[in-house]
């Protein structure tokens, strides 16, 4: 079957097309199964980033309240289309996993502040790259973005062992690896891995925030979870825009700015499938301006992501699946699913429950998730023909790239201003990538 007739397969399927309004019950239905797919992968950035800078569970519970806020306002933008900003799809965005490892290294070096900071500015490197996308993806490539995707997944499977593990916390206090964290790390996986083998597609979904309920009950009943630590559940979260100030560290702005670039080209590839599914065109003048609005979309959500002290957002792969499940496309249902985020993060009870879960409960959810982004590299560079060109520019780039991340003294005797550049694995893999891509020139 042709490119052109496609879509038109996809749109017999389907039982709200993209521009229908479904009744208040079916849309509500359909927003509430997005919400289970998205949940769990919105509140796992900040709860990964705030162990590993050892936030106090005030800050642990605000960071979470602003990720679900952001993500409610990028979905409205990128449903809705305001001007040429969207791609008026049922498009939902969320707090993306590919910036954790170079936001912990910024955080690190120079706090919340740096974290912000690089956030925001890197953003215009998006927003650049939907101005300009027919060039860019002739320099960032398949098989650079795979080579980036899988060093991310790489870089993050470290982050899921430690808080397997017991954290950073049970590190200083000597508890690490205890039989008491890993069997808590455990029962998680394995409850993920049983209800994501059923045939019933809602357990399947439901599988990672079930394994998330089971591993929280558990360690409740083992004494790991301490509801005293939150002085109230009630109030409500004011948005307080730069709550934490603004700091740029060029180094944090280049390691971020790299997996913007690559996220930019994720974005592209989120569009044309979601177009696909919906329906609509792939190809044409309609098509470009939907994902240039789309990755446009992509870097401003991002950009108000950071002046709301949250993290950089990024278009939901898994929510194109839930179109096909439900055969609901109306971009009106993304309204819903961005006002139940909206409500979610205005209410500091949800952002402060969340932040109990325990380190080993949340790397036993993490691990896996973080598997899949480094098996989802490889999918991407198996797509592409594996010449000897091809497999240079891998050699080279996962060579530096997992050199820093293995054995980061190996940068201690560079000065302090070029060894914050490449501290980051996914920055030094990622910019070897596109240098070498470029120079050895692979044809597509």
């Amino acid at each position: 079957m042709t490119q052109s007739t496609k879509p038109e397969l996809f749109t017999s399927q389907l039982i709200y097309k993209l521009e229908d309004r479904p009744p208040l019950r079916d849309a509500i239905f359909a927003a509430f199964q997005h919400l289970l797919a998205i949940f769990v992968a919105i509140i796992t950035p900040p709860l990964i980033i705030a162990s590993a800078l050892k936030l106090d569970l005030e800050t642990t519970g605000y960071l979470i309240s602003m990720s679900l806020l952001a993500s409610g306002i990028s979905t409205f933008i990128q449903c809705k289309k305001v001007g040429p900003i969207g791609c008026g799809l049922l498009c939902i965005q969320g707090t993306s996993f590919s910036f954790i490892s170079p936001i912990i290294g910024a955080g690190l070096n120079g706090g919340l502040a740096a974290i912000f900071g690089a956030v925001i500015s890197g953003s215009f490197i998006e927003m650049f790259i939907s101005r300009v996308l027919r060039y860019t993806r002739q320099i960032i490539t398949p098989l650079v973005s795979g080579i980036v995707v899988c060093l991310i997944g790489l870089s993050l499977i470290k982050v899921g062992v430690i808080a397997c593990g017991g954290g950073f916390g049970a590190k200083a206090d000597g508890t690490f690896a205890s039989v008491e964290n890993i069997s808590l790390a455990a029962i998680v996986i394995v409850t993920i891995l049983f209800f994501n083998r059923s045939s019933n597609r809602y357990l399947r979904m439901s599988s990672i925030v079930l394994g998330l309920i089971i591993g929280f009950v558990v360690a409740y009943f083992m004494g790991r979870v301490d509801f005293s630590q939150i002085d109230s559940f009630g109030g409500f979260n004011v948005p307080h825009p730069f709550k934490y100030g603004l700091a740029f560290d060029p180094g944090a702005i280049i390691g971020l700015g790299i997996v913007y670039m690559i996220t930019a080209i994720e974005a592209y590839g989120d569009i044309t499938a979601n177009s696909l599914i919906s329906g609509q065109k792939i190809e044409g003048s309609e098509f470009q301006k939907r994902s240039s609005g789309g990755i446009l979309a992509d870097g401003f959500n991002s950009m108000i992501a950071g002046c709301l002290n949250s993290f950089p957002n990024s278009i939901f792969a898994q929510n194109n699946g839930m179109i096909q499940l439900t055969g609901v496309a109306s971009r009106y249902v993304g309204f819903f699913i961005a006002g139940f985020l909206v409500v979610l993060g205005l209410f500091p009870a949800v952002g402060k429950v969340f932040s109990l879960i325990p380190d080993p409960v949340l790397g036993g959810a993490t691990l896996l998730m973080f598997g899949t982004v480094a098996a989802a590299g490889v999918r991407i560079i198996a797509s592409q023909e594996m010449n000897r060109k091809a497999i240079l520019v891998m050699a080279v780039s996962f060579s530096f790239g997992l050199a820093v991340e293995f054995e980061p003294d190996i940068l201690n005797f560079l000065p302090d201003n070029i060894k914050s550049l490449f501290t980051s694995g996914i920055t030094t893999g990622g910019l070897v990538a596109i240098i070498s891509n470029f120079m050895i020139r692979i044809k597509e």
